[in-house]
């Protein structure tokens, strides 16, 4: 493995922002203020640049095995790497759906020779499969359809649901949207809906009563639980009280997007959790802010632009994120509108304790050496011609943004180097340690 110093550049540590020199060896960071002519095989001047750790992605669907006309595990990590994403976690709704430990192996497998970052890869709950939640290995959790599902994977039935959260230990992780409020919803919109509509059929109150309802399970068997994609102000007085049980996230789309904006985007935002109204963002992008919800994910959930521009509602939900939220997080920075810190808590620090990722998260002697560089001051338009993933296409097609990755780091080798992919073979199978996991289980507290 090379031997690489990293000198002068501004570092993110928990907590705090300090200009020093970053030495990586074996694939380990072992210095945090090496001297500036420390012995290397390779040295990088960073002047000018900021050193953040590398991004964990904790939900994305890439599509692979399946559907690999969308996305599979090559052009998504490689999306990943031009992101800054230097782990992802990736939901189970895959065919066949990974709802066992022989086909979560099989995506290991499939991972091991195509992907160019660390990755995991949940386990899917079903109605019939709770004694292989039960004895699920190497995940980071069990993900719960409650709502919103494809295949075999929606859990509705309270029974099931009571079973899962009593007889399990995994960390348990759900989409949260009311079926039966949904149907009630489409019952009283007439046929020729458009994609307007679809905020509408799921909109507040389904996913307020999903989400209050898998917080009452959590609560009532003490078992943790982290909420995906909020979509809703509402949402946010349930998650507020978390009792050291519950964390949640927040996706780009749902910050960054409104109904408005169907008017001009149309199918290319629909979205499962729904894009809601411009106060909501708002109200979400505060809490975020605040600390009331503590991960930053994407959903990135690709299909190609003629499945989405079918019309209305044969278009499918889902939209590509994983290479462009790094750079809406950074842009919103040089606006003052967060902090680099905070950036990397939300992306890196809470992800990895989350979920009890060994060795991954922040900037610190013994941590793995996952570490992206960043321009903060390069401005640059996101292109459709431009994107790593399959699809080739982005919602935030036209948008200038301030603050880009540079050089990716994946076990302190380089991955991606200016614009190109330099390296096809550093993605390791992620460690998890639920044991000593978890969002509160730090010494220093950062980010609780």
């Amino acid at each position: 493995m090379t031997k690489t110093l990293i000198r002068n550049a501004r570092i993110v540590f928990p907590g705090r922002v300090a200009e020093s020199n970053i030495l990586i060896d074996q694939g380990k960071i072992v210095s945090t203020d090496a001297p500036a002519l420390a012995s290397a095989d390779q040295i990088i001047d960073a002047s000018g640049l900021v050193l953040f750790p590398g991004l964990i992605d904790d939900q994305v669907h890439f599509r692979e095995p399946g559907l690999t006309h969308k996305e599979d595990l090559r052009t998504a990590s490689q999306a990943c790497a031009a992101g800054g994403v230097t782990s992802f976690l990736e939901m189970p709704n895959t065919k066949p759906s990974a709802i066992n430990q022989t086909l979560i192996e099989e995506k290991y497998a499939l991972a091991a020779s195509k992907a160019n970052v660390n990755h995991g890869f949940y386990i899917g709950a079903s109605t019939s499969n709770i004694e292989d939640l039960k004895s699920a290995q190497g995940v980071p959790g069990i993900k719960i359809f409650i709502g919103s599902s494809t295949g075999d994977l929606l859990v509705d039935d309270q029974e099931s649901l009571e079973r899962i959260f009593a007889e399990t230990t995994l960390p348990i992780c759900a989409h949260c949207e009311d079926e039966k409020t949904v149907n009630e919803n489409l019952s009283r919109l007439p046929a020729n809906r458009t994609v307007a509509d679809h905020s509408k059929v799921r909109d507040h109150r389904a996913a307020f009563i999903s989400t209050k309802r898998a917080l009452d399970l959590a609560y009532r068997h003490h078992h943790r639980f982290h909420v995906l994609h909020l979509s809703t102000a509402p949402e946010l007085e349930l998650v507020k009280d978390h009792r050291n049980l519950i964390t949640c996230e927040l996706c780009p789309h749902h910050w960054y997007f409104s109904i408005d904006d169907y008017a001009r985007l149309g199918t290319l935002i629909q979205m499962n959790p729904s894009i809601k109204t411009k106060q909501d963002t708002e109200e979400l992008w505060k809490a975020l802010v605040n600390g009331v919800i503590q991960v930053v994910a994407t959903d990135h959930a690709p299909h190609t632009l003629e499945e989405k521009q079918q019309p209305y509602p044969a278009s499918p939900s889902g939209l590509p994120a994983v290479e462009n939220y790094f750079s809406l997080l950074l842009d919103r920075a040089s606006r003052g509108e967060c902090t680099w810190e905070q950036i990397a808590s939300w992306t890196s620090d809470a992800p990895a304790r989350v979920w009890g990722i060994v060795g991954k998260g922040r900037i610190e002697v013994g941590y793995d050496a996952d570490l992206v560089l960043v321009d903060p001051n390069r401005e640059k338009m996101i292109r459709n011609e431009e994107q790593f993933t399959k699809v080739k296409w982005s919602p935030w097609h036209g948008v200038t943004l301030r603050g880009w990755p540079v050089k990716t780091f994946v076990g302190g080798e380089l991955v991606f180097d200016q614009g190109r992919i330099v390296n096809t073979s550093c993605g390791r199978r992620l460690t998890f340690d639920h044991g000593r996991g978890g969002y509160w289980n730090t010494p220093d507290g950062i980010g609780v």
